[in-house]
């Protein structure tokens, strides 16, 4: 049986964005004032980084089903997704402040890393998932346009302290992967789940 539309659990502009260019119907399944849903992101001593964000998808489809449940909304998958930024095995968050971000960002300048998206959709007790790794490479970038990049912002709330879809995409000279999966949302991973749930569109 077909399904018409999917739930977005995610408040990431990208996601609702790369969903639209698949051209999927979606409803936002937003955390309540009373979920912590920054909790979910809080990584475990020796993890790796593709464990840390397969789980952490997995937590945050959990706590969009339970959500779902108590509002008591018509039953459809629910689409929940995580993106980290690594290094070897360390991981690259969101910066907590400025110096933060301009840490992580010496620290990809002039090295390839792995940009890691989870993918997962549930209902009921049923979840599929995939998990899409890319690779990015950075040129040595100067101390001034770190700063500058920083100082517009652009930086917070985002994995890795910076966006491919911003100006940081003139520092990347090569890429290795899911375009989509950098910006969050690996689109072909994506479009075979939502086959496998048999969503229109």
């Amino acid at each position: 049986m077909s399904v018409n539309f999917i739930y977005l659990a995610s408040q990431s502009p990208r996601r609702r964005q790369l969903l639209e260019q698949l051209g999927v119907a979606y409803e936002l399944l937003l955390p309540g004032p009373d979920e912590d849903a920054e909790s979910l992101e809080a990584e475990i001593a020796g993890e790796s980084p593709e464990h840390y964000v397969a789980r952490v998808t997995e937590a945050k489809l959990e706590a969009a089903l339970k959500r779902l449940k108590t509002r008591g909304l018509a039953p459809a998958p629910v689409l929940c997704s995580d993106t980290t930024v690594a290094i070897d095995q360390r991981i690259l968050g969101k910066p907590q402040d400025a110096d933060d971000a301009f840490q992580t960002l010496s620290l990809l300048s002039g090295r390839s890393h792995r940009v890691i998206t989870a993918v997962a959709i549930g209902l009921g007790e049923r979840h599929t998932s995939a998990l899409n790794v890319s690779e990015v490479d950075f040129i040595e970038v100067p101390e001034e346009q770190i700063r500058r990049y920083i100082a517009s912002g652009e930086p917070f709330g985002k994995a890795g302290a910076y966006a491919i879809q911003s100006q940081a995409a003139a520092w990347i000279s090569r890429i290795e992967g899911s375009y989509s999966g950098i910006m969050g949302l690996p689109l072909y991973e994506t479009a075979q789940l939502l086959q496998r749930w048999d969503v229109v569109f």
